[in-house]
């Protein structure tokens, strides 16, 4: 199976209001489909995946010099909604 590079969960008023609803936010590698994202979920967390929706946030624009040149930065990452199957759960904080 190919490599899924795995970045964080993200934890935002939004995110937080669609754990209510079975959906969880991750930010994966930029390379990554959502064939594999699916698929990585599924075996790690052994959870029922029934939609993954994707999307690159806004490029940052930072404003720098006296002439205000304004720079962008590409972001290096995805972030992917992921919905289970009801009765199915991600653990939030890892066991320790």
């Amino acid at each position: 199976m190919d490599e899924v590079q795995y970045l964080d969960l993200v934890f935002t008023e939004k995110s937080i209001f669609l754990f209510e609803k079975n959906k969880y936010i991750l930010n994966v590698n930029s390379g990554s489909t959502k064939i594999k994202i699916k698929n990585w979920i599924e075996l790690f967390f052994n959870v029922k995946v029934i939609g993954v929706n994707s999307y690159r946030p806004p490029q940052k624009r930072e404003k720098r010099g006296k002439i205000k040149q304004i720079m962008k930065h590409q972001m290096r990452y995805k972030r992917m909604i992921i919905t289970l199957k009801p009765g199915y759960s991600i653990p939030l904080f890892p066991y320790k």
